[in-house]
């Protein structure tokens, strides 16, 4: 009898080898950008494909070992091995099934801000980006500074950058399928530079995590896009440019603004805040689709209020706590130097299990 699972697993096969077909094809690489998506949907796909074709090939053995294994009892043995393989195999293909996050192969647009907590706040802003850029070189990533905004002691008020995988993900797993349990307000208690009496102070800044959006993702169109340039200006609100380079975009029918000053280009600038106000306006798309169909998730990756609090970083105790899952660590000294996997493992491990869950529903 055919199952859901059969059927999902055909599809995605012959899926695969239309793919496969295309990746061969010189055609596509004309196209860059259909090149990058074909690219990593195949990624995506064959991790599944190389599971099917590993039971495949080992319920084949099992049959061949069984039959040699009436003349030959050396067979015997390698029949069981493949008999306790084919289960672990079949299990890891169902774990490969369960519906994924269609963005997991895709790169990020992060956005960090300076929330409460004066200076501090923005000191802490600047220390989160440290700390991602640290984990971003770690996994060879490659980063696109879009706005940068300095505080006067150094630290950050406002910032976006692009991070991007350097051509396919393996597996199809992007800088989104790390990277979007990220999206929330970060709490920092310590005792701030700017405290003379040693006390510990609390507070804090937003991360706001985006997958990158394509022009096939969201399609923008550029006369409901209202373009105001005016002159850039640094900490205190000093002027840093003579011309009139930077910009701001205003998105009227939503009222989505975005601000762009980082380069020196009017030009530049233009095309950096685009980027960022396309994936704004996919996110914003995605979470109001979400929000219509009732959709639901453990760890409310697309839906929370981007004023939850998700983490603390306690200095003191050099306690990091996620409160989404309850992760508690005391490697916070690590963890500020790039050292996010067992945090980012934690958070998979959980929704996964919740997709799972749902999936067997």
């Amino acid at each position: 009898m055919t199952t859901a699972a059969d059927n999902r697993l055909a599809s995605l096969l012959a899926e695969y080898r239309d793919l496969e077909v295309q990746m061969g094809d010189p055609a596509l690489h004309a196209d860059p950008a259909q090149a990058r998506r074909v690219g990593r949907r195949y990624a995506e796909l064959s991790p599944i494909a190389k599971t099917a074709e590993d039971i495949a090939a080992a319920k084949s053995d099992l049959e061949t070992a069984e039959e040699l294994a009436k003349e030959d009892a050396e067979f015997a043995q390698e029949a069981e091995h493949l008999r306790a393989r084919i289960p672990e195999l079949e299990e890891k293909l169902a774990e490969l099934l369960v519906p994924r996050d269609p963005d997991d192969s895709k790169d990020v647009i992060i956005e960090i801000k300076a929330g409460a907590g004066g200076e501090e706040s923005g000191l802490f802003a600047g220390d989160l980006m440290r700390m991602y850029l640290r984990y971003f070189e770690r996994q060879g990533w490659a980063v696109e500074t879009l706005e940068m905004v300095p505080t006067d002691l150094g630290g950050i008020k406002d910032s976006s950058i692009a991070v991007r995988t350097k051509g396919a993900p393996e597996g199809g797993n992007g800088v989104w399928s790390r990277m979007k349990f990220e999206g929330g307000v970060h709490r920092v208690q310590r005792v701030p530079v700017t405290e003379s009496q040693g006390r510990v102070h609390t507070s804090a800044a937003a991360v706001v995590v985006m997958p990158e959006a394509e022009e096939v993702d969201f399609e923008l169109n550029m006369n409901d896009v209202r373009v105001d340039v005016y002159r850039s200006s640094g900490p205190g609100g000093q002027s840093v440019n003579t011309t009139d380079s930077a910009v701001r975009l205003t998105h009227v029918p939503t009222g989505v603004v975005v601000t762009s000053q980082n380069e020196k280009s009017q030009l530049q600038n233009k095309e950096a805040a685009i980027k960022v106000l396309r994936a704004r306006l996919l996110a914003k798309q995605q979470e109001e689709a979400a929000a219509a169909a009732g959709a639901a998730r453990l760890l409310q990756v697309r839906t929370a209020d981007r004023s939850e609090r998700i983490r603390t970083y306690n200095f003191p105790q050099n306690r990091l706590t996620d409160h989404r899952i309850g992760f508690t660590a005391y490697n916070l000294d690590q963890v500020m130097d790039g050292a996010l996997d067992e945090v980012l493992d934690a958070l998979a491990t959980a929704d996964r299990a919740d997709r799972m869950a749902r999936g067997a529903e």
